[in-house]
């Protein structure tokens, strides 16, 4: 008797997109045209299911408007080119509080490795944006400096005892 896997296409992309990353750990990104491949190769299911390359293109996509799937598994790096998100990455806001990695119950037990690697690989990548986000933390500081001045009259207001 087989059991026929079940599986989300959402989770098939991000499944072939965490196996490229594991298994190329020097490249930042993928063709989508990649993804695809990937996936079909892994053959998770039997067939090969039309809706990867959409999902793969559009509805994962954070950085993406929604259209209609709300996920935020992949992030756009480059037109056509995809990685997996990571925590800081921006994304479009009617994604905010969509599914970012499968449920462990909801993959292959041969999988479920894979939610533990990208939980290193993903806390990896939040040191290497940790300086950007103090920098972008202090946005707006010092604003009350020339609240009540344009800003190129103060700058000037500044220069003048140069």
């Amino acid at each position: 008797m087989t059991v026929k896997v079940q599986i989300k296409v959402a989770d098939e992309v991000w499944l072939a997109t965490a196996l490229l990353h594991r298994e190329e750990p020097s490249r930042e990104d993928f063709a989508v045209e990649e993804i695809v491949s990937r996936a079909a190769r892994e053959s998770i299911i039997d067939e090969r299911r039309p809706g990867v390359y959409q999902h793969a293109q559009q509805h994962c996509v954070a950085n993406r408007p929604p259209n209609p799937g709300r996920y935020r598994m992949l992030f756009e790096t480059r037109p056509g080119f995809r990685r997996l998100f990571r925590n800081g990455d921006p994304y479009h806001s009617d994604r905010e509080g969509s599914k970012i990695v499968p449920e462990v119950d909801e993959i292959p037990i041969r999988y479920q490795d894979l939610l533990g690697w990208y939980e290193k690989w993903n806390g990896k990548s939040r040191s290497r944006h940790r300086s950007l986000d103090a920098l972008l933390a202090l946005r707006g500081s010092g604003k009350e400096l020339w609240a009540d001045e344009h800003a190129d009259e103060y700058v000037n207001r500044l220069r003048e005892g140069w």
